[in-house]
């Protein structure tokens, strides 16, 4: 598979230079400086594009391309924003950039409530705390009904919480969950917004009555309606499945499993419909295994994430070491090497390590920890190679 490594652009305290030295051979990377629903021009794409190629390296993943949220609700704009979306599509198909990763999760991407969580060797990982989720939903949010999505025991622990948590925990938890993880990624919240958390339920109202099947319905259409497109450009649209891989906050999400993924592969049947295999994200729903996921979509899948998360119970997970978690990335090394060996990879949610924490990257995107697991993940790469090539 192709290294890939995730790249924030011209700002990023993590150069291109550094990131020849360690043998990444392409870059992920987005137009992060156009506002969402604006269109791609062809100029800020060759502009960024010749950037990235005069240091030796080539663009070989969109992440992302927005899908704005008028389209995931239908709201009446919806259509407007597609042929936009077309455009850009158009323009990235023209500069030579085929690969888009975009997710349909309503509102929020990723999920953790805490970015700093410590292991014992000093390290630090991507935390997420069911009850403390829990706490941010009913507390701290106060959504309409939230109680009910939680059982007894979750309840209980948020009461627990509710006696101990200071307005700097409350204040740290609103930051985790809607800000830090959510701005740096095109999100809907960025650092500086006034009052969040206002915002935020502004935008889950959005979704009001919007369920499962409508969310389903409103990915098809837009499938649907940009794959002509994809097949005149060559363009490979790539899911990323939902961050934790379950419901949220009352929304619906639509790539949680097996039977998601199924759905939607068979609901716009043309192949250049397909995945990104994030493994980081369903590794963290206890009902998915993964090997088995991976052998049955390999075809279908058009970029992978690696990385790994431990369950610890109680609906708690942390990022792992990429040589361990329930991921089992050897076995998914092996089921995408032998299927499609051209496949982009970059390693995904690395630790905070040997300083990490003191040069301000994004969370879950430092750059020793992400360095150590590209060379774990290189390791196993050049296992199974040998392993094909001798069978």
């Amino acid at each position: 598979m192709e290294k890939t490594w995730r790249w924030f652009g011209k700002k990023d305290k993590i150069t291109l230079s550094m990131l020849r030295q360690i043998g990444v051979e392409g870059i992920v990377t987005a137009l992060h400086e156009v506002p969402n629903g604006e269109i791609w021009t062809k100029e800020a794409i060759l502009d960024l594009k010749q950037y990235i190629e005069s240091y030796g390296l080539r663009w070989s993943v969109v992440e992302s391309l927005p899908v704005v949220e008028s389209i995931k609700y239908a709201g009446p704009d919806r259509d407007e924003q597609i042929e936009r979306y077309k455009i850009s599509l158009q323009n990235l198909g023209e500069c030579g950039v085929h690969t888009i990763c975009y997710n349909f999760m309503p509102v929020i991407d990723w999920i953790r409530t805490d970015l700093h969580h410590k292991w014992d060797d000093g390290t630090t990982s991507l935390y997420f705390d069911y009850a403390r989720f829990a706490y941010f939903d009913i507390k701290i949010l106060k959504r309409e009904g939230a109680e009910k999505a939680y059982d007894q025991d979750v309840l209980k622990k948020v009461e627990e919480l509710d006696k101990v948590m200071t307005d700097a925990d409350k204040d740290e938890l609103i930051d985790s969950i809607i800000v830090k993880t959510q701005g740096f990624v095109n999100g809907n919240i960025k650092e500086g917004d006034l009052n969040p958390v206002s915002i935020f339920k502004k935008l889950l109202s959005l979704y009001d009555g919007i369920t499962k099947d409508d969310l389903r319905e409103n990915m098809r259409y837009f499938l649907d309606a940009i794959m002509p497109v994809c097949d005149k450009y060559d363009m490979k649209m790539c899911v990323h499945p939902d961050d934790p891989p379950y419901q949220v906050l009352g929304l619906p999400r639509i790539v949680c499993n097996a039977e998601d993924i199924r759905w939607f592969l068979g609901a716009v049947k043309n192949p250049h419909n397909g995945l990104t295999f994030c493994a980081g994200s369903l590794s963290s729903g206890a009902h998915n295994n993964l090997p088995e996921m991976a052998a049955e979509f390999a075809e279908r899948t058009h970029f992978v994430h690696l990385r790994s998360c431990k369950l610890l119970g109680g609906g708690n997970f942390i990022e792992a070491p990429h040589t361990g978690g329930r991921a089992q990335l050897v076995e998914l090394i092996r089921i995408f090497e032998n299927v499609n060996p051209e496949l982009p990879m970059r390693v995904d949610h690395g630790k905070e390590m040997l300083g990490d924490d003191e040069k301000g990257y994004n969370p879950g995107y430092s750059f020793h920890g992400r360095m150590l697991a590209l060379g774990q993940v290189d390791g196993m790469m050049a296992v199974v190679k040998d392993e094909l090539k001798n069978a």
